[in-house]
């Protein structure tokens, strides 16, 4: 039987497990991807572990989230990074050099090599016929000493292209689709894999756009085979003679299966308040916009910037929207000055930012109060934008674009103009990026790490201690994002590095009581939070599970978990437990008392379990592998690599 890109890339990296469906397996990480709102993290892991130098083929650390220099804290955090990559032998992309995940797939991006990031869209860089996958900073930090990643082997979800993309309807509008049919949760313990004559009509760029939001169905990772136009882009880069073609067998097969043939799509827009909440652009035209804004990992390319300049360039921004435009790369912005689309989108009324993840993140062009806000970004999570009360709407650069020129939702089909034609520029990889490589070995064990005041030591979590009864402080429904539990944004984000300060913020948008009562109930041992289906959805942020066991989080009782998420917990010694039947939630109301096993007599083989909760009993069960136990027992990866770290040198 034939094996498909996965399958190919999977075994090529394989150096633990069976490769089957849900079986644990380990994999050999070749590079890494971290940013400066997960990276400081990293960095203070990989101290704590005493490591001398990275062990990885290639590491690299972007700052392009925490951009804003109100004060201190973030250009601190930039020096910390930069000496860091220094000290352990990582390429460092400094502010304002670009979004880490086209940069890297421009810069490092290699057919055939895994890619490990902190950063949930790391999964961007299948478009190249890479294994990249994101998870948390502190498993990007071991994978940076040299350990394999494990995860449960996903199944391979087959999505077969024909045809060509119609006039004005883009890359965008597939993932869209995509997460029309199968909502926020429908990649789940799968690698979407995306094949058939229609991807000779689709650039890596892309692909980069349609692998990139794969994140926001769940999936583990996305990948495209290195085919001809993979060997294009590398030529664009100057980097062609690093093409090698990996493509699936004829008869290759899929665990899941779909097909969508391109030329039928139309252009397509997700409402408030989730990247699966899809429905055509045509149903919702109309509707009075205040903002539109291009540019993000999920829409990075050259195409999408010049696209756009070429409609407002005919027509000009309405005088009531903000047309915000933020370069993804430093060599995005050359490309747009040399080709003039820059002075065009000047002229036309656009607001030209730095380039960086900006507003995607919550950093900046936050929109107005309940005013709708048309995005190219990959996520519209209540809030995310940095306004409370938003109206954020996810679409294409042509649907923004259009959209600005009306003042209101437009489909882009009914623009008075022809389409035009969009043309990469060649340009050779490093000519305009400010990447910096990393000292010789001998030079970089000198480097003294350089600390703000707002950089803190991680806090020392004990482990668990015996059984434990600790209260519901909190109860939440399906589909709990990252950004619900932890805020994203200018005023949360610069405290990454001071995981005492940045919990104080924990589900402010949700319950702002909830910081109150988990410290009251700290003292009595901790706490529990139970929540409905897919909890901790979006961000690979491990804040979002180290601020709350910082006060006292033993354990979260949902009906399922996010994949990164549920990774997060275990390694900072959080037990995920998983309903047998979600109707137990009823008994685990907030302020009752739960009766938590101790770790060490948890069943090895996931068979469910009573908890007392008063005078009732709800069933659970884990799916932990025997490794995870080990790291839940130990009190969190930290610790149990520190007792490996031991015994080895005993």
């Amino acid at each position: 039987m034939g094996k498909n890109v996965a399958r190919k890339l999977i075994e090529e990296h394989l150096v633990a497990g069976d490769a089957s469906p849900g079986s644990e397996i380990g994999l050999r990480v070749d590079q890494t991807l971290t940013q400066d709102a997960t990276g400081t993290l990293v960095m203070l892991e990989l101290e704590a572990m005493q490591l001398d130098r990275v062990r990885t083929e290639l590491s690299a650390q972007y700052v392009d989230h925490n951009l804003l220099q109100e004060d201190h804290k973030n250009p601190d955090d930039h020096l910390f990074l930069r000496s860091a990559c220094e000290r352990f032998g990582i390429w460092y992309s400094p502010a304002g050099n670009g979004v880490s995940h086209p940069v890297h797939q421009g810069r490092f991006g290699r057919p055939g090599a895994s890619l490990l990031g902190s950063d949930s869209h790391t999964c961007a860089a299948g478009a190249m016929g890479m294994l990249a996958i994101g998870a948390g900073g502190l498993e990007v930090a071991m994978a940076m000493a040299g350990e394999p990643f494990h995860l449960r082997c996903p199944e391979v979800f087959g999505v077969h292209l024909t045809g060509s993309l119609p006039e004005w309807v883009s890359a965008k509008d597939v993932i869209l689709e995509m997460l029309r049919r199968h909502g926020v949760s429908g990649g789940a313990g799968r690698i979407l894999e995306y094949h058939g004559e229609g991807l000779e009509s689709l650039t890596a760029m892309d692909r980069h756009v349609i692998a990139n939001m794969g994140a926001e169905l769940g999936a583990t990772t996305t990948v495209f085979p290195a085919d001809l136009e993979v060997r294009r882009f590398l030529r664009c880069h100057g980097r062609g003679n690093e093409w090698v073609e990996i493509a699936a067998d004829p008869d290759a097969t899929y665990d899941t299966e779909d097909e969508i043939e391109l030329s039928s799509l139309e252009p397509m827009i997700a409402l408030p308040s989730s990247p699966g909440n899809v429905v055509p652009v045509a149903e919702v035209a109309g509707r009075e916009i205040y903002q539109a804004y291009v540019g993000s990992s999920a829409n990075p390319g050259f195409r999408d910037f010049a696209i756009a300049a070429a409609i407002v360039g005919e027509h000009g921004v309405h005088d009531r929207v903000s047309f915000d435009v933020n370069p993804t790369s430093r060599r995005i912005l050359q490309e747009l000055c040399d080709s003039g689309d820059l002075g065009v989108l000047v002229a036309a009324g656009a607001r030209i930012h730095q380039a960086g993840c900006n507003g995607c993140i919550g950093m900046g062009q936050a929109p107005a109060t309940d005013r709708i806000s048309l995005r190219t970004t990959p996520r519209n999570f209540p809030g995310r934008s940095g306004t409370r009360e938003d109206q954020v709407y996810l679409c294409s650069p042509e649907t923004a674009a259009a959209s600005a020129v009306a003042g209101r939702i437009a489909d882009p089909r009914e623009l008075d103009m022809a389409w035009p034609e969009i043309v990469e520029r060649e340009r050779p990889a490093g000519e305009c990026d400010l990447l910096i490589a990393p000292p010789p070995a001998t030079d970089a064990r000198r480097v003294e790490l350089q600390r703000g005041p707002n950089i803190q030591e991680l806090p020392d979590l004990e482990p668990p201690s015996g059984k434990l009864r600790v209260p519901v402080v909190l109860r939440l429904g399906d589909d709990v994002s990252t950004d619900e539990i932890l805020p994203a944004g200018a005023r949360v984000l610069p405290f990454r590095s001071n995981v005492e300060r940045i919990a104080e913020f924990l589900f402010e948008g949700v319950d702002e009581g909830y910081v109150q009562r988990a410290r009251e109930a700290s003292t009595e041992g901790g706490h529990v939070i139970v929540a409905g289906a897919n909890y901790g959805q979006g961000s690979s942020r491990e804040h979002a599970a180290l601020a709350p066991r910082t006060l006292g989080l033993r354990a979260v009782i949902a009906e399922s978990f996010s994949r990164i998420h549920r990774r997060n917990l275990v390694n900072f010694g959080v037990l995920p437990l998983c309903l047998v039947d979600p109707r137990g939630s009823e008994a685990l109301r907030e302020g009752r008392l739960v009766d938590l096993p101790p770790v060490e007599d948890l069943p090895e083989d996931g068979r469910a379990i009573a908890l007392a909760v008063g005078e009732d009993a709800v069933e659970v069960r884990h799916d932990l592998s025997a490794r995870e136990l080990e790291v839940l027992r130990a009190g969190g990866r930290i610790r149990w690599a520190r007792e490996r770290l031991d015994r080895g040198s005993s």
